[in-house]
This record gives C-alpha cells, sequence and structure tokens, in this order.
C-alpha cells in the first residue's frame, strides 16, 4: 500500500535535507557497548525527529495536541484488548499525556522505560492468570455476559476484577469451540446413527434373498465424548493457543517494543509515516522486489523450535528435494563452520542465519517429520515469490475470447535495472494475450496495495498512445507531470480495470488515469482506498559514522501526494468505479478515509490531454451493466448480506451461559445460511493457462497446483464473469491482434 520515492534530480529538495542532515550528525560519536543501549535510542529519537520534520510533506506540530495523539495510539497498541493494565497503571501513565512533545524534542525516556516496565511485569502477572483461570471446568449455567467492544471497556480496577475479564474472555472463547464441538460431534452421531439405518435395511433385503444374516456387517457408532471430555479439550486448546501467544511475546525484546512506541509518534505526522527497524526494513525491500537472498522457506515458529511452514516453489530448498514442510530446524552452521544452537532462538534470529547472498552455503541440522536427524546443506540463491508477480488467464465465452490479468502489487527490482517489474510483466502479458487472439483484456488490481509509481506509468502506457498518466506535487513546489511519451499501444481493444476497497496508491493511480482517459471501464466497489500520498524510505545508518552503533534501520516519510490528471486526488475520495458491485464488506470503514490523522483531499489544475474516442459502446456497456446488476439475484443477495454484515458489527455483546449462546448462535446460522449461496457460487466459465506454462506447470506440481486453485477461484467469482460481460458489451469492430514489439519505458521515475 505504500510506495517509494527515489532520489533524483527533481528531488533536490530532499537530497538538501539529507545532506544537511549528514552535515549535523557524521560528526556524532557515538558507541554501543549494550543491545539495549538507552543512548541509541536517544539519537534514533534525534534522527526520526528532524528527518520527519524536514522532510515531510506537511510535518505536524510537535505540541500538546500531537502529545496527546502519542500517548493514545501508544497505550492502545500496548494493551488493545484491556487485558494487562490495571486503571491505577494508566492513571499513574495519564500524566505524561501532555509531556510526550516535550520528552521527544528532549530525548526524554522515562515515559517509554515506565510503561514498558510495567508492561513486562502486567504481562508476567498475566501468565499465571491464564493458567489459574484454565485449571478449572466453566460453569456454563450461569447468566453472566462478556462485552467485546475493547475500546469502549473501562480498565480493570483491581486484580481480581482484571482477573475476572481473563475468566470471561477465555470463557467466550472455550465456549464457541464447544458449541462447534458438539454441533459437529450430534452431526457425526447422526450421519452414523443413518448409515448403521441404512446398512441395517441392506442386511434384511440380503436376508431376505440368501436366507442368511451377516451380523458383523453392521456398523456401530464411535462412542460420543461426554460434555465433561469436550469441555476438558476445550479448555486445554485455549491453553496452547495462549501459551504461543505468550511464546511470541517473549521473542519480542526491548527494541521491538520501542518500535511500538516510535511508531506511536511518526503516526502522528499521516498514517503512511512509519518507522522501520533493520528487519522489517529487510521485509519492505523484498515486498516491493518479490524477491530474496536465502533457500527459499518460510519459517515459523513451533513452541521452542522452528518449524518449516512451506518451500517456495523454485527456491534452493524446493529444487533440493531434501527439506520438507514440517522439519524442525535444530542448529544452522554457515559453510564450513560450526553449527549453532537455534533451538529456544527468536525466530528473526534464526532467520538471519539462515538467510545469505547467492552462492553461500547453510547447513540445517532438522529432525525429520518421522524422527530422524539430518544434516542438508544448501546454496543458497535468488528466490523469486511467484505469488507476487503478473499472471494471466484465457477463457472462451459466447464465442469470443478473453483475458484477464492478475496484479497483485505494482513490484520493482531497485538494485537490478534488468530484473523483474511489474511494467515490464504486465506487457509481456499483454503481448501474450494477443498472440493467443483474444478480443478484450480485464486487468485485475483488487487488494493490490500499490507499490511502483514508475510502474503505474509504464501499464498505462500499453493502453494509451502518449500523454500524462499522474501529476506530483511536493510541499512548496510547482507540480510535475508523469508521461507516456512512447505512440506505441499495446492493446487497443476493450478493456476493464477490476477494483475493489482494498486497491490503493498505485493501483488507484491507473484505475484513475484509465477511467480519465475514458480508455476502459472501471468496474467494482464504489470506491478503491483513498490513499494519495507518495513516501520515500531513508536509510538512517548513513547519519551515523560509527559502525558499533548497530542498525538503525530506517523511516519511511511521506514527501509528496500524486494527483489524478483531472486535478483531483485520489485522498481520502479513491476512485469511484464507472460500475458498482456490490460488496460484502462494503459497508464496513476500512478505507484511508477512515483512519485517525489522514491528509485531507484537495485539487490542482488539470494536466493538458485528450480522452479516447476509439469507445462508441463505452456509455452503453455501462447502461447494461448496471441493469444487469440491479436485476441480478446473486448480487441482490450480496448486498442484502452486506448491510447484515454491518448490522452485525455492532453487535458486541455475547452471552457465556451455554443455552442463550446456543439459541443465539443458531439464529446467526440460520441467517447465515441464506447467503451461502454466495460462496457456493459458479459462473460456469472455464479459465485455462496461456501455452507458454504449460512446461512450466507440467515440471512443477506446486505451480500446478496454484494455477488450479487460481482457476477455480476465477470460475466462482461473479465480479469477473460481469467484468467479461461489460468486454462482451464494448464489442464494436474486428480488433486488430498482430504482434507490435512489447515497449519498455525507463525514462519515467524510478521508484514511487
Amino acid at each position: 500500500m505504500n510506495t517509494i520515492l527515489s532520489f533524483m534530480k527533481r528531488n533536490y529538495k530532499i537530497i538538501l535535507v539529507v545532506v544537511c542532515l549528514s552535515l549535523t550528525l557524521f560528526a556524532f560519536k557515538y558507541n554501543a557497548s549494550k543491545e539495549n543501549d538507552p543512548e541509541k535510542d536517544k539519537l534514533l529519537l534525534e534522527l526520526l525527529t528532524f528527518v520527519i520534520q524536514k522532510g515531510h510533506y506537511n510535518p505536524a506540530d510537535i505540541n500538546d495536541t500531537f502529545s496527546k495523539g502519542i500517548y493514545k495510539d501508544y497505550i492502545e497498541a500496548l494493551d488493545p484488548s484491556k487485558r494487562f493494565f490495571l486503571q491505577s497503571d494508566i492513571d499513574e501513565f495519564s500524566k505524561f499525556e501532555l509531556l510526550l512533545d516535550d520528552q521527544l524534542l528532549n530525548k526524554d525516556l522515562s515515559f517509554f522505560n515506565l510503561t514498558y516496565d510495567r508492561l513486562m511485569k502486567r504481562m508476567e502477572e498475566s501468565k499465571k492468570i491464564y493458567k489459574d483461570v484454565l485449571s478449572e471446568p466453566f460453569d456454563y449455567s450461569v447468566d453472566e455476559s462478556f462485552n467485546i467492544d475493547y475500546e469502549k471497556a473501562p480498565y480493570a480496577k483491581s486484580a481480581s476484577e482484571l482477573k475476572d475479564k481473563w475468566r470471561k474472555q477465555i470463557k467466550l472463547s472455550t465456549l464457541s469451540s464447544l458449541v462447534d464441538r458438539l454441533a459437529l460431534q450430534e452431526n457425526k452421531t447422526n450421519e452414523a446413527k443413518l448409515d448403521a439405518a441404512i446398512l441395517k435395511k441392506e442386511e434384511k433385503l440380503k436376508e431376505e434373498l440368501s436366507k442368511e444374516t451377516a451380523k458383523d456387517s453392521t456398523v456401530t457408532p464411535d462412542k460420543p465424548k461426554t460434555f465433561e471430555e469436550l469441555e476438558k479439550e476445550t479448555r486445554r486448546n485455549s491453553g496452547k493457543s495462549l501459551d504461543e501467544y505468550f511464546g511470541f511475546i517473549k521473542d519480542l525484546d526491548r527494541n521491538d517494543w520501542f518500535s511500538v512506541y516510535i511508531n506511536s509518534i511518526t503516526a502522528r505526522f499521516d498514517p503512511h509515516t512509519n518507522y522501520f527497524a533493520a528487519e522489517e526494513k529487510e521485509r519492505f525491500d523484498v515486498s516491493i522486489s518479490g524477491k530474496l537472498e536465502g533457500i527459499g522457506a518460510r519459517l515459523q515458529k513451533k513452541n521452542d523450535l522452528t518449524e518449516i511452514s512451506e518451500l517456495i516453489s523454485g527456491g534452493p530448498a524446493w529444487r533440493g528435494k531434501q527439506l520438507e514442510a514440517g522439519d524442525l530446524i535444530m542448529k544452522v552452521g554457515q559453510g564450513s563452520g560450526v553449527s549453532v544452537d537455534v533451538v529456544g532462538m527468536r525466530l528473526d534470529d534464526v532467520v538471519k542465519k539462515i538467510k545469505g547472498p547467492k552462492g553461500s552455503e547453510v547447513r540445517l541440522t532438522v529432525k525429520k517429520v518421522d524422527g530422524t536427524i539430518k544434516i542438508i546443506s544448501i546454496i543458497r540463491d535468488i528466490v523469486e515469490i511467484e505469488e507476487t508477480y503478473a499472471k494471466s488467464s484465457i477463457v472462451n465465452k459466447n464465442g469470443m475470447k478473453y483475458g484477464i490479468i492478475y496484479l497483485p502489487k505494482f513490484y520493482i527490482d531497485f538494485e537490478n535495472k534488468d530484473g523483474r517489474d511489474a511494467g515490464k510483466d504486465v506487457a509481456i502479458e499483454v503481448e501474450r494475450l494477443k498472440q493467443s487472439g483474444v478480443d478484450g483484456i480485464v486487468l485485475d488490481v483488487r487488494d493490490d496495495g500499490g507499490g511502483s509509481l514508475s510502474t503505474v506509468v509504464d501499464i498505462a502506457g500499453l493502453f494509451i498512445e502518449q500523454g500524462p498518466i499522474v501529476q506530483i506535487k511536493s510541499a512548496g513546489r510547482k507540480k510535475e507531470v508523469l508521461y507516456d511519451r512512447d505512440k506505441k499501444i499495446e492493446w487497443d481493444g476493450p478493456l476493464v480495470i477490476m477494483v475493489n476497497s482494498f486497491s490503493a496508491s498505485a493501483s488507484e493511480i491507473l484505475a484513475a488515469a484509465i477511467q480519465d482517459y475514458k480508455r476502459g471501464i472501471i468496474i467494482g466497489s464504489k470506491q478503491t482506498y483513498g490513499k494519495g500520498t507518495v513516501q520515500n524510505v531513508i536509510d538512517l545508518n548513513q547519519f551515523v559514522r560509527s559502525s558499533s552503533v548497530g542498525d538503525l534501520g530506517a523511516i519511511k516519510t511521506t514527501t509528496q501526494k500524486f494527483y489524478r490528471i483531472n486535478g483531483g486526488s485520489t485522498q481520502l475520495d479513491g476512485v469511484r468505479s464507472d460500475i458498482v458491485m456490490p460488496d460484502r464488506y462494503a459497508y464496513l470503514k476500512m478505507g484511508e478515509r477512515d483512519m485517525d490523522n489522514a491528509m485531507p483531499w484537495d485539487k490542482i489544475d488539470r494536466a493538458d490531454y485528450s480522452v479516447w474516442t476509439n469507445n462508441d459502446n463505452f456509455n452503453q456497456a455501462i447502461t447494461n451493466s448496471k441493469n444487469r446488476i440491479s436485476k441480478n439475484a446473486q448480487f441482490q443477495l450480496i448486498e442484502e448480506n452486506a448491510k447484515w454484515i454491518d448490522s452485525r458489527s455492532e453487535e458486541n455483546v455475547y452471552s457465556l451461559n451455554i443455552d442463550t449462546f446456543k439459541i443465539a448462535q443458531s439464529e446467526i446460522e440460520e441467517k447465515a445460511k441464506k447467503y451461502k449461496p454466495i460462496v457456493d457460487y459458479k459462473n460456469l466459465l472455464t479459465f485455462t493457462s496461456l501455452p507458454h506454462e504449460a512446461d512450466a506447470i507440467n515440471k512443477d506440481a506446486s505451480l500446478k497446483e496454484k494455477r488450479e486453485r487460481w482457476h477455480e477461484a476465477l470460475a466462482k467469482d461473479i465480479y469477473v464473469e460481469e467484468a467479461l460481460n461489460v468486454l462482451e458489451d464494448l464489442q464494436s469492430k474486428a480488433i486488430s491482434k498482430k504482434s507490435i514489439p512489447v515497449k519498455i519505458k525507463k525514462d519515467k521515475l524510478a521508484k514511487s
């Protein structure tokens, strides 16, 4: 969702800030001898404050209002469900509510130290609380309730009141699980009885025919568990879940909690100004590039052990065929070096040891699923995360052939100009679809949170002759316009862009440009997410000369706003669809406009551009679609379901009496049955991969499974079906499908 911006000539103001900051701080001599060094924390606060204030598009005043915002965000982040702190803690903390601005400027850590120490104390106390609560059976006959609206809930006034809050919270969780288990067991028992009855009838018929009995064929249902046994199971499972939660908390150190405090400060500038600790910065880089250097395995914590949860298709571990999902990592060694025991080690630290540069060796001592111990040597390599990249499919409908391109992110590899990026990949997919003879293209950017702005310019340029794509404005500077300057058009046929309420940032710029040119029809949610700002990631390590300081991480700060070519901002408003399709989550508050401290909407002058004229059926296609949607029973059901989901979001009080809870859940389940056709829907269309993927799919079972799942999802997607209907309505003349050389533009802004 968050875009990043490169340092280029046009961004001289930011460069000037960095230079000034460098001159100020390079002379700062600093030596860190401890992992949790308060002097390092103070330096970090100084760097962050200066960089944000000088580089932010519209920096907030650091005053009492700013302080109140930090206080609110930070306390909520530490204890969102109000199950750790007591009211007496909050009373003590609140004395700092209007002092945090002064503490920030003075690099005073007293508030952080107080809250951190208290949180650690309360968490230790909570471990005993939940274990005590789960040591005895719950009495589900008592008439009591629990309110899950934590925001409005008061803090516990005493230790006994806090324990009761834990008891009710855990009781609600176990009650829900218990009712599900009872229902499942009852269904199984009924099914078994039915099967037994059917078999008995069959046996009777056999007996009449053969005059023989087959007593040993009678099915006896499994003995059902007692209520007490099921109740005990739910408590045991709840205990395991809480053990895992506190195990995760144990993995967090003081630096992790200090990052929470810092991000409560950065959020006061705007929701997209964030601090990245070293590991988070690395994850951000991976997410924007879609690749990493390592073995290609996803890891997860399992008690004190690290488990392989998944192998990334095509990666070194996957190619080696020795490491498997479910293997537990005991030791990690580098090349010929001594292996280090990683049992009990933080997950992030294990990941650091396993990752490494391409060509280097890592040795993993693993406990296999069968219990055997094995040492596996893997040569690290570049791992591409295929799910990040664009992919396409073909579908035949009423004698016409259409292509669908799904773009999950506007990715780019900033370190390698020859690496993969969304602009190049979408151009290639368009060319492949043309070679396959498609009559129209759907570009699906639903749930696409953004990425590189330069790739937006490249992708939009595939569908227009030439012209402006997006306008950018920095604080105190004239606007800048990014153009597609290539007169070639890769695809001049019918085009539909699919969006939803989670299409954000770069996705919105693409949809807005296509809409302003009237080049294609935007179909989806009422409006997109509404993020119209540009962020720049600044490495903080460049400002400190001493290498002993450790990795200071980076700051992502809002430096610019972007605007549509019609002059309007996508900030808050997003892009409003030409055709609005009912959305199950349409009434929930999840957009930028619903975020605290979001930057305002505004507009600038319109850019000079001409709308697309080769669209005779454009308005009629929109009208036809709106008529279809209004009469479609499935869409009507989705709209009704959306209103029901919205009304359910306001219901926060749950009974902890099992009979009352069962009745309430039964009513909800009965109502939910009405909406089951939404998930069971099938559009009766068949989607297939393009010819170029055939060999890869045959060689890679994992890729084959992923494509089959995607095609199955498309075949159940009413939104895709309507997008194809719109393409059908846009057909007006024979479409030129001759091959045009794929254009890759490299004269645009490098990062966004």
